[in-house]
């Protein structure tokens, strides 16, 4: 497909870097110095210009894209590109809006404004945290088929009960229905099979239901209740939103913030919520606001190094506070991860350009199912995918074992009409209106992609 994105900011080029791969994108920002860095790293074209002026996305041959992304600085400037990319025949658009008060305009006024999708990367951002603040083992937790399934990242600390376990042992000695769908280890990305031996260091990635994944994680001894006190470090859209949707889940929320202004602006949003002004980086401070008996800490100022340096003083210091730290720069991220420095890492960019990737892939759809949800595993190497299986599927009431599946592929999990959860076995089979989850290496429209 032919993709317009409009902005090289942090979003943009988290944009660009993942659709790249798969189609002809070309970005469109008024600073030259950006588009010539974008031309550089990624396999793109870039015009410069203002991106809401019609001659600009007339010489991006805006006309013929199949889509055009908005995420420039402003939530304004990207309603008028959509306005102006609409009437230049594109038919599908998505605009950045962060900004709350626009939110209750834009449900009605979404085909006026010719808008398919409005995405709030703050809002998403936050729920992504506040997922793993309700289940702290998680380095990560992303949700199928509206929270019935889940997965979750995981990594094996030295001298786990599950190092040398074969898989296909732990699945009959569990009493847990749980799969184990991906594996990261140094550098190797797997899809295992029953054979596969797990080692201490290795990142898993499980599937399961709720309760299950509860029951396994008490089977190995190490089941962290939901956090009930967060620390957030950072008083920011982010911010809000996050504490939000914690304080909702019936969370006690802490907001550390060295600006005066911006504490007490939060403090006026947040009345539920402590807001204190001081340096998150000072850890007299943040003991003398009750860190030692606080359950999760978040770091979520504009500066990755600051973030950084704070999740490693926690992590070193209270061993039993779930720590969640916001990277943007995806070579710190690469940094962090590989080194094993810190639990979970949050990028506002990655978590947008799921979303967007997510409504590409449906653009895409054949018929017989759809792309319902998305979610990049292991640096963007795994995929897994919810699909919604149409009557015309082909694949349907054929049992799993006679299905002749492409290498790199894994089916993690069948959610039935009724709500039923099936892990999969061979004799299963695929019905009309199931949810089904995939897991793979490769990139898939389609589920009948799966298929050799």
């Amino acid at each position: 497909m032919k993709i317009i994105i409009v902005g090289a900011g942090k979003v943009g080029l988290a944009v660009a870097q993942h659709l790249a791969a798969e189609h002809s994108v070309t970005v469109i920002d008024q600073n030259p110095a950006l588009i010539d860095h974008v031309i550089n790293v990624y396999d793109v074209m870039g015009v410069c210009g203002n991106g809401a002026c019609a001659d600009v996305q007339q010489e991006a041959d805006v006309g013929r894209a199949n889509l055009v992304i908005a995420a420039a600085s402003s939530d304004e400037v990207n309603i008028l590109i959509c306005l102006v990319a609409k009437k230049l025949g594109v038919q599908h658009t998505i605009a950045r809006i962060r900004n709350p008060e626009y939110e209750k305009q834009l449900r009605s006024m979404r085909s006026e404004l010719g808008l398919s999708m409005a995405i709030n990367p703050e809002r998403a951002t936050a729920r992504e945290i506040a997922r793993v603040l309700r289940f702290p083992n998680a380095m990560k937790l992303e949700s199928f088929s509206k929270g019935r399934l889940e997965l979750v990242e995981y990594r094996l600390a030295a001298g786990s009960p599950l190092d040398g376990v074969l898989l296909s042992d732990l699945y009959k000695n569990l009493r847990a229905r749980v799969l184990v769908c991906a594996v990261a280890r140094k550098e190797q990305t797997i899809i295992p099979s029953g054979d596969f031996a797990l080692r201490s260091g290795d990142t898993i990635y499980i599937t399961a239901t709720p309760p299950e994944l509860e029951q396994f994680f008490r089977h190995l001894g190490v089941f962290k209740s939901r956090a009930s006190s967060v620390m957030i470090v950072g008083a920011s859209k982010l911010c809000y939103y996050l504490a939000v949707q914690l304080m909702d889940m019936g969370m006690t929320v802490k907001i550390v913030d060295q600006d005066r202004s911006r504490a007490e602006r939060m403090s006026e949003q947040l009345p539920r919520a402590l807001v204190i002004t001081g340096d998150g980086t000072d850890s007299e401070l943040l003991r003398e606001e009750g860190l030692a008996q606080t359950d999760g800490f978040v770091a979520i100022t504009g500066m990755d190094e600051a973030n950084i340096l704070m999740a490693l003083s926690v992590t070193r210091q209270f061993k039993n506070c779930k720590v969640i730290t916001k990277i943007n720069r995806q070579s710190l991220t690469d940094l962090v991860s590989s080194e094993d420095m810190l639990g979970s890492v949050v990028s506002t960019g990655s978590v947008t350009a799921e979303v967007i990737l997510q409504y590409v892939r449906a653009m895409q759809n054949a018929s017989g199912s759809q792309v319902k949800t998305l979610h990049r595993l292991i640096g963007g190497t795994v995929e897994a995918l919810e699909f919604g299986i149409c009557p015309e599927s082909p694949l349907i009431g054929v049992p799993l074992r006679d299905l002749k599946l492409r290498p790199g592929i894994l089916l993690a999990g069948i959610v039935r009409q009724n709500g039923k959860i099936v892990i999969p076995s061979g004799a299963d089979a695929i019905n009309a209106g199931d949810d089904v989850i995939v897991v793979t290496t490769s990139v898939l429209r389609d589920i009948r992609e799966i298929l050799q």
